[in-house]
């Protein structure tokens, strides 16, 4: 059924004109930002095909790469970027809200709720440098390698460079385990060891390394994996 044969109510965007974007379901939501079906389908249901596509969970569609949510019928390039901008604004609203730049960085469980959100049922390796101030706070967050879904490559030269232009006193390294567990792989050990001795001629110590995985991390400062058993807390 096309969506201008839906009375004004059933209408996505005039559903939530009418009674408030909560009223929405998620597959209402993602159709406005489609816009428009294909095939005699609408765009709920091209909204509805691709959440089972992602087994009815965001955070599996934010983990897919534009490209791939491009390859669902019906969404092409413009709107699958339009999802990914929506799904990216969303866990940065989560990040502002959980006050991480308010408070200093000073324990792994720490780390790990502040990165949790942009790891989350991402199907490849992403690296990230956390930039700290004197006062452990945080004054810049970049990624610096994104890899396959068992590795990434990090170029030292390229982290040194960022902590000198953003001044840091003190850097931790975060990256992700998208499967398996937590634990260290010898090539996260490897790496972790030549990151710490290039900093030191610059004094600027490498506080922790944290792995991230969906429900557990591992912290090179503590030596220990922790298992989380709830979705942690947003305040931070």
């Amino acid at each position: 059924m096309k969506m201008k044969d839906l009375c004004a109510q059933e209408r996505p965007r005039e559903k939530m004109l009418l009674c408030g974007a909560k009223s929405l379901s998620t597959a209402e939501l993602l159709a406005i930002l489609i816009g428009s079906g294909i095939g005699g389908k609408n765009a709920v249901d091209v909204a509805q095909e691709l959440l089972i596509q992602a087994e009815g969970q965001l955070g599996k569609i934010a983990g897919m790469s534009p490209t791939r949510i491009a390859q669902q019928k019906g969404i092409g390039k413009v709107r699958a970027l339009s999802i990914t901008a929506a799904l990216e604004l969303g866990r940065r609203f989560f990040e502002e809200t959980a006050g991480v730049d308010t408070h200093p960085l000073t324990s792994p469980d720490r780390v790990f709720r502040l990165m949790l959100p942009r790891f989350k049922k991402l199907d490849h390796e992403e690296c990230w440098l956390l930039m700290l101030n004197k006062s452990g706070r945080l004054i810049g967050r970049e990624m610096v390698s994104s890899g396959g879904d068992d590795q990434t490559i990090m170029d030292v030269r390229q982290i040194l460079r960022k902590l000198i232009e953003k001044q840091a006193s003190s850097v931790i390294l975060t990256h992700n385990h998208p499967v398996g567990s937590a634990s260290p792989s010898e090539g996260d050990i490897r790496a972790t060891d030549r990151l710490r001795k290039a900093l030191q001629p610059l004094g600027i110590p490498l506080l922790d390394h944290v792995i991230v995985a969906d429900n557990a991390y591992f912290s090179f400062a503590e030596d220990r994996t922790v298992e989380q058993k709830k979705q942690p807390s947003p305040g931070i």
